[in-house]
C-alpha cells in the first residue's frame, strides 16, 4: 500500500498542518479524527488495516487530516461563539486548502467521502451537510450531531448554530442543498451498547429530521453488544464500504 506523509502551511489556521494519505487510486475519503485525535490515529487503531482491501484495489484513497478540537468544541475556555468561529477557520482549511490539494493529488474531480468515528462522526456529518458540493457520501459512526453537547444551551450564536446539524437541517429550506442531499449517500450508524447513549439520541434525531425532509438515508442501529469503541468501528467501516461497492457508488 502506498502511504505518504504530507505537511503544508495553512493560512486559514496560521500553522503547519499534517496529514497522511493511503492508496494509489480511487474515490478520495477524508477521515476526521475522534475527540482531539491526531492524523495518525486511524492507522494506529488499525482502521487502515480493516479497510486495506478497498485501498489496495484502488477503490478509495484515504486522507487523514489533523484536528484542532482541543481549541474549539472540546476547549474549556472561551465563549462558545468564539470557539465556533475558530472551528470555522478549520472548516476553511479543509474546504479551501486540503480539498484542493486532494483533488490535485488524487486527480479527482467528483464528490468525496467524509467519514469518522465518535467526534469524527460529528465532523463528517457536519462537513457533508455544509458542503454537499464537495462531499457526495458520508459514513458517520457513533457521532454527536447536536452542538449543545459541546456548548450547552448557547445555540443562539449564529456560528454555533451553523455547526449544529440537528438545528440547521431542521430549518433547511434551500432546494439546492436539499436536492444535493437527496442525491447523496448518507450512512449514519450507532451501536446500542456501552457509551452510546448520546449517539443513539442524536442518531434518532437525525433520522427524524431526514425523514421529515424526504432525504433518503441509511440509519443503522447495531446491537446491544456493540459499544462505542474501535473494535466495532473496525467491523462497521468495511461493512459499509462493501455495500457502497456493491451498489457501484465508490466512483
Amino acid at each position: 500500500m502506498q502511504v505518504d506523509y504530507h505537511q503544508f502551511y495553512s493560512s486559514r489556521l496560521g500553522r503547519y498542518m499534517e496529514f497522511k494519505s493511503y492508496g494509489h487510486a480511487g474515490k478520495p475519503m477524508i477521515v476526521f479524527p475522534s475527540s482531539g485525535g491526531r492524523f495518525f490515529e486511524y492507522e494506529d487503531f488499525k482502521m487502515i488495516e480493516a479497510i486495506a482491501p478497498f485501498i489496495e484495489n484502488g477503490l478509495i484513497r484515504v486522507y487523514t487530516p489533523d484536528s484542532i478540537d482541543a481549541e474549539t468544541w472540546l476547549s474549556k475556555f472561551g465563549w462558545p461563539g468564539d470557539r465556533a468561529r475558530h472551528h470555522n477557520a478549520y472548516d476553511a482549511y479543509i474546504i479551501e486548502e486540503l480539498v484542493p490539494f486532494v483533488r490535485h493529488h488524487a486527480n479527482w474531480k467528483g464528490g468525496m467521502i467524509a467519514t469518522g468515528c465518535s467526534m469524527g462522526g460529528y465532523h463528517s456529518v457536519n462537513f457533508y451537510f455544509r458542503h454537499p458540493d464537495v462531499f457526495d457520501t458520508v459514513i458517520a459512526l457513533s457521532g454527536i450531531y447536536d452542538a449543545r453537547f459541546f456548548v450547552g444551551e448557547n445555540i443562539g450564536d449564529y456560528d454555533v448554530y451553523i455547526n449544529s446539524p440537528v438545528d440547521y437541517l431542521k430549518n433547511m429550506e434551500d432546494n439546492h442543498y436539499l436536492e444535493a442531499y437527496r442525491r447523496g449517500n448518507i450512512i449514519i450508524c450507532t451501536g446500542l451498547g456501552l457509551w452510546e447513549e448520546d449517539t443513539i439520541r442524536d442518531t434518532r434525531a437525525m433520522e427524524g429530521i431526514l425523514k421529515a425532509k424526504s432525504i433518503p438515508a441509511w440509519i443503522d442501529y447495531w446491537g446491544y453488544d456493540v459499544d462505542h469503541d474501535w473494535p466495532w468501528w473496525r467491523v462497521q467501516m468495511p461493512h459499509f464500504l462493501g455495500r457502497l461497492q456493491d451498489q457501484g457508488k465508490l466512483r
